[in-house]
């Protein structure tokens, strides 16, 4: 099996790559067209960005993130170590967001909307906020991520409702976020939209696995997270003048499967030892490299899965024809 060169690199040298990358684009670069020719295409330059989804992309007012927190030598918060996905997206541009912004940077033309604990019909009050705020322009970038709440909603109704009436039903939302994402289309938004980890790889649908013999509670979590991903797969604009598409639950299947060859150590447990998200590089397992590790919690990521996110969310924003 072959696996992207980028999924090796740490974090920094992704940034770099793709700082790199849009300096040496120039006035065009080379990317592929929809129908798989090649064509000269502008590079994509946002002017600002926008956060939507939950707490895989979220920062809490005071720069805390639903993962693992970095610490300053002295012990305190520093909001800007152990990015998130959006971060790192924020960073490639030279944007920063107002919850965590260390260095006074004066481009802070990244906006948080993503919430913790969203779920799909949240998001789509966080975009009709936005519009009401003042709206979307050309040059404007998003990124999507919701459903993991969706599908973990779906799965406690179960065995009280039938597998069959909650697939359909994640189906149902799958659809709803692509509609969200259309939507951002219509505004004249550029978007990166990521489908739904596989929840039933997490450390929670391990869990459950472990718990119940009635069936293999794991794999129904997997079947509820390839319905929603399914139906968003199918129903979003396909086209990547608009839209790109992050399989996130394929990157994190390949890792579960074969973790070190993407450098980490850890795909089937959580690092922290405290509730999110108080935790910090101080209150994880001792002796423990975060950027090795995928989960943070039962269904959060850590930074080794936030990482592998960012580098998705980088790679398609620089390949897809915006």
């Amino acid at each position: 099996m072959m696996f992207s060169s980028m999924a090796l690199l740490p974090r920094s040298s992704v940034v770099r790559r793709a700082l790199a990358g849009l300096a040496a684009a120039g006035t065009a670069v080379l990317v592929a067209g929809c129908g798989g020719g090649t064509s000269q295409q502008e590079a994509f330059i946002p002017s600002r960005y926008f956060a939507f989804g939950d707490e895989t992309s979220s920062l809490e007012t005071t720069g805390r993130k639903y993962g693992v927190n970095g610490l300053t030598a002295d012990g305190r918060l520093d909001c800007a170590a152990q990015p998130n996905w959006t971060q790192q997206v924020a960073n490639i541009y030279g944007f920063a967001f107002v919850e965590c912004n260390p260095g006074a940077l004066g481009n802070t033309s990244a906006k948080m909307l993503a919430i913790a604990g969203s779920k799909i019909g949240d998001v789509s009050a966080q975009v009709e906020a936005q519009v009401a705020a003042g709206g979307f322009r050309d040059k404007d970038l998003a990124t999507v991520l919701a459903g993991a709440n969706d599908v973990l909603e779906l799965y406690a109704q179960y065995p009280a409702r039938s597998e069959a009436s909650l697939l359909a039903a994640a189906r149902d939302r799958g659809g709803r976020l692509a509609q969200i994402v259309n939507r951002l289309v219509t505004l004249g938004v550029k978007v990166i939209v990521s489908n739904v980890p596989d929840m039933g790889l997490s450390p929670y649908g391990l869990a459950q696995k472990a718990a119940f013999n009635d069936i293999d509670r794991s794999a129904l979590l997997s079947r509820l997270t390839t319905a929603l991903n399914e139906q968003l797969g199918v129903s979003v604009l396909l086209d990547g003048r608009f839209v790109g598409l992050v399989q996130a639950d394929l990157r994190l299947q390949a890792i579960y499967r074969f973790p070190a060859a993407f450098g980490l150590i850890n795909a089937t447990d959580g690092i922290c030892t405290v509730t999110l998200p108080l935790c910090t590089t101080a209150t994880v397992i001792p002796s423990s490299d975060v950027s090795t590790w995928i989960w943070a919690d039962d269904t959060r990521l850590a930074p080794g899965g936030q990482n592998q996110l960012a580098t998705l969310a980088v790679d398609r924003a620089q390949r897809n024809p915006f």
